[in-house]
């Protein structure tokens, strides 16, 4: 299977069998090319999953918060981002979002269109394409071999990465996931020049699928969540990757009931305009 871009063939030959294999394994790949008019054309495999309940697991993520742990880093490939803003605002480029559910825009009326990605690639010149890896319910370890491989192979300008609630909520631990963040950034830095711009956790408590949480429990996780973004802070610094800092600004991602959709956890189009800004203003800078 050979990806096309506009006029060019993004994989060769040698390529062809590495993506398909990797395609076999992702079922929500969504291809856009922007055209001279800007406008996207869209082309996707996608099988969407159901919304998992987050208030069963949140007391086992925050449960095993509660060890202790030293988050031992990689020697950094590479000092700085190798790739300019200037260039991501100048010249066409090849932008790859890795991610779950938000990525895919699920919350959204139009999922392929009104997602915090295809709006983040409305920003790019013309001729700049857009690969969009989310797959819904996706946690990081099973993105470094369902997204990861394919990343590394489209020599990517752009990337952006959201690839943390399902891990939070999903009882997934604290030294697990940081493992699996270290390992992700490492082999984008080490195999791309592209600049990687990542967002962290905002402020979940605040959403009405937490709602039912008892003060007490609610202190916890935001305790947990102020932890875990502390880390990702000190390894995406590591790695010289750009922070998008959702918890900061009073978390206005869930803080604003237009912000959010019916399903109580995702955002709404309105939640995925204002997030793809928060990405934008992190690309620019």
């Amino acid at each position: 299977m050979f990806f096309r871009l506009d006029k060019g063939v993004i994989a060769d030959a040698r390529q062809q069998d590495k993506l398909s294999r990797v395609l076999w394994y992702n079922k929500e790949i969504q291809w856009f090319f922007i055209t001279k008019n800007k406008k996207m054309k869209m082309y996707t495999r996608a099988s969407y999953l159901l919304l998992f309940c987050v208030l069963a697991f949140v007391s086992v993520a925050c449960g095993a918060d509660s060890q202790t742990h030293t988050t031992t880093l990689r020697p950094t490939p590479t000092a700085t981002q190798a790739v300019t803003a200037q260039r991501i605002l100048t010249t066409p480029i090849t932008y790859v979002a890795l991610g779950a559910s938000d990525a895919v825009g699920v919350g959204s009326n139009e999922p392929g269109a009104q997602g915090y990605v295809p709006l983040l690639a409305a920003h790019l010149q013309k001729g700049s394409h857009l690969l969009n890896l989310g797959v819904s319910g996706i946690r990081l370890h099973e993105a470094l071999t369902q997204e990861l491989p394919l990343a590394l192979n489209t020599s990517p300008t752009l990337i952006t990465i959201w690839l943390i609630a399902n891990d939070f909520v999903g009882g997934v631990s604290y030294n697990g996931y940081m493992k699996d963040l270290d390992n992700l950034l490492q082999q984008l830095r080490a195999g791309t020049k592209a600049r990687i711009v990542m967002a962290n956790l905002p402020d979940l408590t605040r959403l009405p699928a937490f709602a039912s949480q008892s003060a007490t429990q609610k202190a916890k996780t935001v305790a947990a969540i102020q932890r875990w973004n502390a880390t990702i802070t000190t390894i995406a610094a590591h790695y010289a990757v750009t922070l998008v800092d959702l918890f900061s600004h009073q978390s206005q991602l869930t803080t604003h009931p237009e912000y959010i959709s019916g399903d109580g956890f995702h955002p709404s189009p309105a939640g995925y305009v204002q997030l793809s800004n928060y990405f934008w203003d992190a690309i620019k800078a």
